[in-house]
């Protein structure tokens, strides 16, 4: 018998397969797509997204990470926070100095619900006190938000816009965090040029295509989106093609959802979460990326028995994504506060 051509092998494969067998290309030989990604075009979508409203909402952490038995400090625009639970795992977040003397209520202690200051003693619970209280919070099951209206500075809202996203009890999340030096209009600008995909990440993405982008400055709601043909790469010669979309329900989150395909219903969030100036006085941006996936396949069940396991390996995928992508952000930032 003798050997199958990879050419012969494509030919042969069913079509109704999730998985596709590749052609060898080598990474300079695709098409170039610098004519497509027309500056204008990415920065009036970058426009359209900023401009709209947020209700001062600003995710700051996976919901897992937010415990009954320890609290969880951060930062959000210079601010500092704390996060924790309650015995019925309700979340609250308050400022995160004591208003005694200013220690740190991020090492607290929790007890029965309410937060312990480990210098004096005070007490700081759901209901506040001494000037203290907690802040509006929102946690979706995935992710964990604050309002904080003096530094959204508009017209607040009960709750942030969350997607859509396929129904819990049949869905598999994770959420990676990376911190890069720039604000959060350069990490949603890299997320609007779905043109450099196959190009700055060749071991995740082949065969993309921009089907539709947005024509004009000027568009309808419907109109604002990217649609994007791709093939994910999974091992050496194979890859799982898909159709996704672009959009920004938000001026700081970019959600990538799948429209045809394996996984179609499943997205993939990404939010920009400003931190405040570094030493050197330059911003750092958090992005702060979810990814929930759904199948109605049955073997997905099995996935979901052992997300534990496959969470960190999600995860890993996310970080070495954005760490690519960062670069292309801090440039942007590097050359838009030079003014160059």
């Amino acid at each position: 018998m003798g050997v199958i051509s990879r050419a012969s092998l494509r030919r042969r494969w069913p079509r109704e397969w999730p998985l596709q067998p590749l052609s060898a290309q080598r990474w300079s030989e695709q098409e170039p797509t610098y004519r497509d990604a027309r500056p204008s075009i990415i920065e009036a979508a970058t426009k359209r997204a900023l401009a709209r409203p947020s209700g001062n909402w600003f995710v700051f952490a996976a919901s897992r990470d937010i415990r009954s038995d320890r609290p969880y400090g951060v930062h959000v625009g210079g601010i500092e926070l704390v996060a924790w639970r309650d015995q019925e795992g309700r979340l609250f977040v308050g400022p995160g100095a004591c208003p005694h003397l200013g220690a740190p209520m991020a090492q607290a202690k929790v007890e029965c619900g309410a937060l312990v200051c480990r210098w004096h003693g005070l007490t700081l619970g759901p209901e506040g006190g001494y000037g203290w209280k907690p802040l509006p919070s929102h946690d979706d099951g995935v992710l964990a938000w604050v309002r904080l209206d003096g530094l959204g500075k508009e017209e607040p809202s009960d709750a942030p816009v969350v997607s859509s996203r396929p129904p819990a009890e049949r869905a598999l999340d994770a959420v990676a965090t990376v911190v890069g030096v720039c604000e959060p209009e350069d990490v949603v600008a890299n997320r609007l040029d779905p043109w450099h995909g196959a190009w700055f990440h060749p071991y995740s993405f082949t065969r993309l295509q921009v089907v539709e982008a947005p024509k004009d400055i000027h568009v309808t709601e419907d109109e604002d989106r990217f649609l994007v043909d791709v093939t994910f790469r999974v091992g050496k010669g194979l890859g799982v093609p898909v159709r996704a979309e672009f959009t920004c329900p938000g001026p700081r989150t970019v959600v990538m959802r799948i429209l045809e395909g394996e996984g179609a219903g499943s997205v993939v969030e990404t939010h920009a979460t400003p931190l405040g100036a570094g030493r050197d006085g330059r911003q750092r941006t958090a992005v702060i990326e979810a990814t929930v996936a759904g199948s109605d396949r049955p073997g997905f069940a099995v996935a979901r028995a052992v997300a534990p396991a496959l969470r960190p390996v999600m995860r890993w995928t996310a970080t070495r994504l954005w760490r690519d992508d960062l670069a292309y952000a801090e440039r942007r930032y590097l050359l838009r506060s030079s003014g160059r």
